[in-house]
């Protein structure tokens, strides 16, 4: 089973600048995580966001597209990046998020990817 584990850190919260970059030490840290599930043979992905207050939200009502550039007010939790691992349960790719560097604050969301398999046999 495929699953993604999302980083929603806390700094990205407290609004974070457009040009912020983590700190080098957190940075050297957290490769040593990705190491440690590309040597276990579960990563699939990663990558890493830029905050909010640099991107973009596109809403539709109406059939009409809204365009809203970065920070978004209404925002309680935001990505800051995300692995793609190989799981065999659930569990166990909790198990990967809790070795996970993260600072104090931070979440890792972990949800299952679907797959054709779980839509049927005419899904594929």
């Amino acid at each position: 089973m495929r699953f993604m584990m999302l980083m929603i850190p806390d700094v990205y919260k407290k609004g974070a600048a457009a040009d912020f970059t983590p700190d080098p030490a957190a940075i050297a840290t957290m490769r040593k995580f990705n190491e440690d599930l590309q040597k276990a043979g579960v990563l699939l992905s990663l990558d890493g966001l830029t905050p909010p207050s640099a991107g973009a939200r596109v809403s539709f009502t109406g059939g009409k597209a809204l365009v809203t550039d970065g920070p978004f007010a209404e925002t309680k939790d935001v990505i800051g990046g995300y692995w793609i691992i190989e799981a065999a349960s659930r569990d166990a790719a909790v198990a990967w998020a809790v070795r996970c560097p993260a600072a104090a604050g931070d979440i890792i969301e972990v949800r299952r990817i679907f797959g054709p398999e779980d839509f049927g046999p005419h899904s594929a």
